[in-house]
């Protein structure tokens, strides 16, 4: 499967464990960094876009961002249309937000969960595909339709 992965100062160095367990996987990965725990003037925003412009450009099939609570990047994330991005930090949740919700991007917090803990939940986000069960396809179509709305509603400002 090709990834797409990302993460700021705050994700690393748990970005490069992930960018190993993936790659020993035989997963492809479109690596957008940091590899470097020194720089701080990264911004998880930035991740966030390169991230989710690959998944909604289908460069990759799913992505993951990493910063240090996962909070901003998921944030971020979801603002891009197309991107369905889940803070997860446990395996049910990352394997039910890709079988009931169709998310294709995971967050991870690396000042939040462990590494061997965000390895399982990398396994389980990765491994789990949209079911397309009636009920879960009626849930998303809904918010396909927010999606929709919120897009081509002006702002009330």
């Amino acid at each position: 499967m090709k990834i797409a992965i990302g993460a700021d100062h705050g994700g690393y160095p748990l970005n490069e464990h992930i960018i190993a367990i993936l790659g020993d996987a035989g997963h492809e990965l479109l690596d957008f960094g940091t590899h470097d725990a020194a720089r701080t003037d990264d911004d998880y925003p930035d991740y966030a876009v390169q991230v989710g412009e690959a998944v909604r450009a289908r460069a990759a099939e799913c992505g993951i961002i990493i910063c240090g609570s996962g909070v901003g990047a998921s944030v971020a994330a979801n603002k891009l249309r197309g991107v369905r991005a889940a803070l997860c930090g446990d395996t049910y949740s990352a394997h039910q937000s890709r079988e009931h919700d169709d998310c294709n991007v995971l967050c991870l917090g690396a000042r939040v969960v462990g590494v061997e803990v965000a390895t399982e939940i990398v396994r389980a986000f990765v491994g789990a595909r949209f079911n397309g069960e009636a009920r879960h396809q009626r849930r998303l179509d809904k918010v396909l339709d927010i999606e929709r709305r919120e897009t081509t509603t002006p702002d009330a400002a």
